[in-house]
């Protein structure tokens, strides 16, 4: 650096003027560090009211008395219970519009919000939107397919509502 009359040092040259030829250029400061990546958590993130547990074959059972019916309803509650739990999501309202005007997507919605539940916990999901491919591919057939894909859905559902707390 160089010094004036008084002894005193200049000001650092700002950093929009370059160094004087011959200096050397001052290296930026270097970035404040990352904390470290800790992994997954198993811990649920802050969450909204726990849902309730169904019986599979209680739901089923209705679903056959009510000619299909229910299954608007257990659309509507087990979308609406996801969506006050964890503040994402369709909600049961926009489930149950999609149930009664385009109701194939349903499953694929309902797989695929149910393995969100876990995937947000860090999770493996036990069920994705391809699980609703048992609905599509396989319902027709004495709804064997239907079955498979509710059961397997519905049993993740209530695994996860237990595993927060829900008796049942």
């Amino acid at each position: 650096m160089t010094e004036s009359n008084d002894s005193t040092p200049l000001e650092p040259q700002s950093a929009s003027v370059p160094p004087p030829f011959g200096e050397a250029t001052p290296a930026p400061a270097a970035a404040p560090a990352a904390p470290a990546y800790a992994g997954p958590t198993h811990a649920a993130p802050a969450a909204g009211p726990i849902g309730q547990v169904r019986s599979t074959g209680t739901c089923i059972l209705l679903t056959i008395v009510t000619l299909g019916f229910y299954s608007w309803f257990w659309y509507y509650k087990t979308h609406d219970e996801m969506k006050r739990h964890t503040g994402e999501g369709i909600g049961g309202a926009v489930a149950l519009i999609l149930a009664i005007f385009v109701g194939i997507v349903n499953p694929f919605l309902s797989s695929n919000e149910v393995g969100k539940l876990y995937q947000r916990r860090g999770q493996q999901a036990p069920v994705t939107a391809v699980t609703g491919l048992w609905f599509l591919l396989l319902g027709w057939f004495f709804l064997v397919g239907a079955i498979v894909w509710f059961v397997k859905t519905n049993n993740a559902l209530n695994e996860y509502w237990k595993s927060q707390g829900a008796q049942g």
